[in-house]
């Protein structure tokens, strides 16, 4: 079988039939010709189909080992797909630590009646056998999750799902068939925001819904055209171009995240680090087991007040202040003013999200660079404890 970084580069190389092109051309028309009256062509339309946005849905799909997929408009379209699957009724569950966009879409539609929503912690054994016992028609996972990382067993909960009959979907944004592929797990569909890693460059906003199950994959197709929540052409060739690079990036992305960790877990600033890769995380084990790598995400809880934590983030130099992740430059985010402040204060305290946390995404700058920025917005962030304690010192 070929290997991931080969189908990522490959994707769509030579396809071109009339001029001989290496790279897939862009196609931008908004429309195409009919063969002749009701003779459609394959395409007709490009809010229904278009040959560059088809090119990267058939790439994910094959690096997901899904039956087809559909490439949408953004992440929360790519959120939004799967619930259409959904009527009034249907109970759908979801993490209670799930992003913050997410959190306020799947909460919003619930109090508009679309459906019925339960938000659980999914680390919590007694808590999704409770959940699962009232039948629901939908099991949303994130693992890992955003910002916390933590991580559930894909093919345990999907195989406790299916028993009762019930769709589960995976957000794979934080990994990225390159480190994870949830429908090769159990899971009948997964979602990207692919404005994170799969694009890696962040100057693209899209989304991607891949299904295993082909018929399910055109309902999905259908929905996005009703809905008009396809990606753009330009934008389509663009993520196809990040794509190709996917394998690299993220590995250099673990192995700068890798030092990183090492060096909060030894900061006396840190009261906590969360990062799979750790071996006192609560999914270490169920990681190693469902993913081929840990990640670029790591977040963690300064051991101060929030002018300590503020005073951190504006020392920054090479950590952007900056929402989304995944790309080739480092960002920083104070989750819970930021990607999670469309959460209730209560469900952020119950879902474990303080003022005092932090979330990096870690690009793939040189690694001892990202280390001495850390380091010396520490040393600004607590300067007044430093000289507090260099003052005792002398003093004896």
């Amino acid at each position: 079988m070929t290997e991931l970084s080969t189908e990522a580069v490959r994707a769509g190389i030579e396809s071109d039939q009339q001029y001989g092109a290496i790279t897939p051309p862009l196609y931008l028309t908004t429309n195409y010709s009919f063969k002749g009256f009701n003779q459609k062509r394959e395409f007709d339309y490009c809010r229904s189909g278009n040959p560059t946005r088809q090119t990267l849905e058939q790439a994910l799909s094959k690096l997901e080992h899904g039956a087809a997929g559909t490439i949408t408009s953004s992440g929360m379209a790519a959120v939004s797909l799967p619930l259409q699957l959904l009527t009034p009724g249907d109970l759908l569950v979801v993490p209670h630590d799930c992003y913050g966009g997410s959190f306020r879409l799947f909460n919003s539609l619930a109090e508009k009646g679309q459906f019925e929503c339960l938000f659980v912690d999914q680390t919590d054994p007694e808590q999704i056998e409770s959940a699962l016992a009232k039948n629901p028609k939908m099991l949303w996972i994130e693992s890992p999750s955003n910002p916390l990382l933590r991580v559930v067993d894909i093919q345990k909960l999907s195989d406790a799902a299916h028993l009762r009959d019930c769709i589960v979907v995976v957000d794979n944004t934080f990994l990225s068939p390159a480190f994870q592929q949830p429908l090769t797990l159990g899971a009948d569909i997964v979602i990207h925001s692919t404005t994170k890693y799969i694009n890696g460059h962040s100057d693209v906003v899209g989304g991607a819904v891949i299904s295993k199950d082909a018929e399910v994959a055109e309902k999905l197709a259908w929905w996005a055209n009703c809905l008009g929540i396809t990606g753009s052409p330009f934008d389509s060739f663009l993520t196809l171009r990040g794509l190709r690079t996917l394998p690299v990036r993220i590995k250099q992305h673990q192995l700068n995240t890798t030092k990183v960790v090492e060096y909060l877990e030894a900061s006396p600033y840190v009261k906590k680090t969360y990062y799979p890769g750790l071996e006192t995380h609560q999914g270490h084990a169920i990681a190693k087991k469902q993913q081929s790598g840990f990640g670029g995400i790591v977040s963690f809880e300064i051991d101060g007040e929030i002018d300590k934590v503020s005073a951190f983030l504006e020392s920054l130099k090479l950590f952007s202040l900056a929402e989304s992740l995944g790309g080739v430059e480092s960002l920083v985010s104070h989750p819970a003013t930021m990607t999670h402040a469309a959460m209730t204060a209560e469900a952020r305290i119950t879902a474990g999200i303080g003022q005092e946390l932090v979330r990096l995404s870690v690009g793939i700058e040189d690694s001892e660079d990202l280390l001495e920025d850390l380091h010396q917005a520490f040393k600004l962030a607590f300067a007044n404890e430093v000289n507090s304690e260099l003052k005792l010192v002398n003093r004896f």
